[in-house]
């Protein structure tokens, strides 16, 4: 089987079945009666072979454009903590991006923080369609599965997605240590705001420096339009780069999730609607 050169943006014909055994996603195995599911959306940076590095520098892919720096260390390490099912991704971002929608003009990025992505350029829609075929939606198959799986046992989860986030953008420091962004839906939003709050020592933002209102993205799909309980965490980067910050945030994490868990109107059926726009009714 051939690489990609630069230039090239799909995968040759006699590599789709090699890629059909490249795994899109990671599922560590928990209880459901936790009534937790972890996700997370961009915990590698890895690249299928047929795909080479998509034409770019290893250490750009070792960047945050490949991939959340530490994310899936936490979501590891919290997982066995808590005894709950997590779902991770194993492909990079570059490739195809699975907290976007099948729509969203940044599904496959071109450019990304100033990187050109030479093996997304003359990505067609064919060659999108076969991304999303192999990646994109077994991901997405994988969490409907487990949210599956945990309501027929009569169980409503809550679903927490985990991210970090770059220190500094643009020259610009971000003084937060911890991010949480939700759209509509505040059960589990304001008890972990308040919770990581607690102690006096971080500072955490509310839907900064990003906003938890995106259609079509990860939790917008298995979350707000089910009426689950969900937010997204962020951790800023350099707090969990290294295995010792990883194992100190799911430390924290696990000392403080299983209270609010334990409030029964997180495991509720409830819509609370899209910032985004109309929401189908449950």
């Amino acid at each position: 089987m051939r690489r990609l050169s630069t230039d090239d943006s799909a995968a040759p014909a006699s590599a789709s079945a090699a890629l059909d055994r490249f795994p899109a996603f990671e599922r560590l195995p928990g209880t459901l009666e936790a009534g937790l599911i972890l996700l997370c959306d961009h915990a590698s940076n890895a690249l299928p072979p047929a795909y080479g590095s998509l034409g770019l520098p290893k250490a750009e892919l070792q960047r945050h454009i490949g991939y959340d720096i530490g994310a899936a260390g936490v979501t590891r390490m919290l997982a066995h903590r808590l005894g709950c099912p997590a779902i991770l991704s194993r492909f990079s971002r570059l490739l195809i991006d699975p907290n976007r929608g099948e729509d969203d003009p940044t599904l496959v990025m071109r450019l990304s923080d100033g990187a050109v992505v030479p093996g997304n350029r003359h990505a067609d829609a064919a060659e999108i369609e076969r991304r999303l075929a192999l990646f994109h939606r077994p991901y997405h198959d994988a969490i409907t599965a487990e949210i599956e799986a945990a309501l027929a046992a009569g169980i409503v989860p809550v679903l927490l997605s985990i991210h970090s986030f770059t220190p500094v953008w643009r020259g610009v420091a971000r003084p937060w240590h911890a991010a949480v962004l939700w759209d509509s839906d505040p059960r589990f939003t304001r008890e972990l705001i308040d919770a990581l709050e607690a102690p006096g020592d971080l500072i955490v933002g509310d839907n900064e420096p990003y906003d938890g209102a995106l259609r079509g993205d990860c939790l917008f799909r298995h979350a707000t339009l089910r009426g689950l309980a969900n937010t997204l965490l962020e951790i800023r980067q350099d707090l969990i780069a290294e295995v010792e910050g990883q194992r100190a945030w799911a430390d924290r994490l696990a000392g403080l999730l299983p209270a609010i868990l334990a409030r029964p109107e997180l495991h509720e059926v409830r819509s609370y609607g899209s910032r985004t726009g109309p929401v189908p009714p449950i």
